[in-house]
This record gives structure tokens, sequence and C-alpha cells, in this order.
């Protein structure tokens, strides 16, 4: 089994150090603050804790690294990691910037390690399922894609709602179309920070003829994770708030009679999917490919697709002078 350390136990490290203890493979959480260690220590006393980053980059038993610290810090700690030479996981977005991103996927090819990101969404059981009929061929021909994930939740300061939210959404529809989008435009607006984007809406045009759209938002009244999918035959709806029935298609059709486009409902058929814990099956993954030296399934290449789109939004935001 692998050693793997995790540096950041906070709101969202916590999680994955449960989920990397619960499979045997974690040696140590490295974490600026001593409350988070006295509670790892507390839940897990064989494993090591340490406030320093080099003491477990200077160690020769860890084999990997897993990076949940601010967005504004993957980068600069990703490359200590792969330098250090150990193979690295880390927590969307890969960096916040393209070109950085990019030296660090040639870093780790040049090293031969391992870079994988936490685009989560891939190892859910229901997209996997979506993509599936979407490959498949059961949608019919993909024409429209659209995602909203709000919330009134935590508002960060080192990033804006788009790189905070969208890079899940993103991921999914850059897998679901298999191609790169060809236009993008995005608008926003700053409602609490100046100059941070708290409600985004990117809008993404691709070559085959799909139109896609993302809304971001960390300024809503009800938290909502939805995306749909609409073919020419099915329309697919994924909805992660909802407790057991999370992928539904709706074979609804549209019929011309006297050149009159009449809709003719369908009843809602529900997708059985498998209900495992995402974080974990992701977990997983990670710790099969340390183990078998695979390429994950969101690897840097991967990411930098996903902060392509990113960076384009950001500056059709920027050139819209909208925030």
């Amino acid at each position: 089994m692998p050693r793997i350390a995790v540096i950041g136990a906070g709101s969202w490290g916590r999680h994955l150090v449960r989920n990397f203890a619960a499979e045997g493979a974690l040696a140590c959480v490295c974490d600026n603050h001593p409350d988070r260690l006295d509670e790892v220590r507390a839940q897990y006393p064989h494993v090591q804790t340490t406030p320093h980053v080099e003491r477990l980059l200077t160690d020769s038993s860890i084999d990997a690294v897993v990076i949940a610290t601010p967005a504004e810090t993957h980068g600069k700690l990703a490359r200590r990691a792969l330098e250090a030479g150990k193979d690295v996981f880390v927590e969307k977005p890969l960096c916040l910037s393209l070109s950085e991103a990019q030296s660090l996927v040639e870093l780790a090819t040049s090293k031969d390690r391992l870079l994988m990101v936490g685009h989560l969404l891939w190892y859910h059981p229901a997209i996997l399922a979506l993509d599936e009929l979407v490959t498949g061929g059961k949608l019919g021909r993909i024409q429209y894609v659209y995602s909203n994930r709000l919330n009134l939740g935590r508002v960060r300061r080192e990033e804006n709602i788009l790189w905070s939210f969208a890079p899940h959404d993103i991921s999914v529809i850059l897998g679901l179309v298999k191609e790169m989008p060809t236009e993008i435009v995005a608008r926003g607006a700053s409602y609490l920070q100046k100059q941070i984007a708290d409600v985004t809406v990117s809008m993404l045009s691709f070559a085959s003829g799909v139109r896609a759209h993302i809304f971001v938002s960390w300024l809503h009244p009800f938290k909502e994770q939805k995306l749909v999918v609409v073919g020419d035959r099915q329309m697919a709806v994924f909805d992660d708030m909802e407790a057991h029935d999370k992928l539904v298609l709706y074979p609804h059709t549209i019929d011309f009679q006297q050149d009159t486009p009449l809709t003719i409902k369908a009843a809602a058929i529900r997708v059985p999917v498998a209900q495992l814990e995402p974080l974990r099956a992701e977990c997983q993954h990670f710790i099969d490919c340390v183990k078998n030296r695979k390429t994950p399934r969101t690897d840097g290449r991967e990411a930098i697709r996903v902060l392509t789109v990113l960076q384009r939004c950001e500056e059709s935001l920027r050139g819209a002078g909208s925030i």
C-alpha cells in the first residue's frame, strides 16, 4: 500500500484525510493550524502530523502527496512535491494560471511522476452512467448542455466564483462533448468584493453545433447542483441534491404536424446508479494509479483543458468590463 501524505486538513482536506485513512494509506498530515493537527492525532493516533511541508517532502517513505490547501498555493506546492519525487494529487483547480499548469505537466513527465487533479464528478457513479448514455448514443445527437452550481456558502477572497465552482462543470461538459469550445462568452458581476465575481454565466459553443452554459454563484438563496443534457432523442438530468434519483431520463419528443411542432411528454425514467461516495472512489483511484503506475482519469492534461476554458472565460469577463 502506498504511503500518502495530505497537506491541508481544513473543511475539504479533512474528508480526504478520512478516506485515505479508511483505505489504510494515510501516513502523514500537514497543516499550519495546531488545532487541526490535534484533531487528526485524536482520530488517527498512528498517523504522523507536522506543520512543516518540507518534513514530509524529504521523507523517503512518503510515496505521494495530496494537496488540499487554498487554490493560490496549489501550483507552488505541487511543484515542490514533484521536484521531491512524489506523485501528486491536487484539489481543483490545479493552479490559477494556464502557463503554470503546462509547466507542472511537463515537470511531472520529466520526473516520471503522476499528476492527478480533483475533478470529483468524474468519480461520481451518476456522471459515469451519464457518460455511458451519451457515448452509447442513448440520448441521440447532443444539442445543448447546461449546469447550475449555486449556493449561499463560503465566499472566497483568493479566487472568484468562476475559478472556485466552475472547474467541476467545465470538466464534465468537455468530457461529455469530447471537444474543446470554439467560442466562449462569459458575463458576471461583483456584489460583495470589488473585482471578485460572485455570479457568472459562461456560454460555450462547439464546432459540432453543441452549445452549453455554466451558471455559478455563491450568492444564492439555496444550494443547487444540476446538469442537464439535451439530446434529439432523450434528455438527461443529473441532480446531485437528490438523495436517490440523481440521474433521470426524459424521453420527451417533438412531433411536427402540418409544420406545427407539438411537444409529446413521456414519463421520466430513473437510471439506477451505485450508491458510492465519489470522494472514496477518487481516493481509491489515486491509490491504484500510484501502485500500478496508471495514468489518472483526471490527469494534468485534462486539467490543462479545463484551465484553458477557465482562462478564456476570465478573459471574456474582463473584456466585458463587468467585474
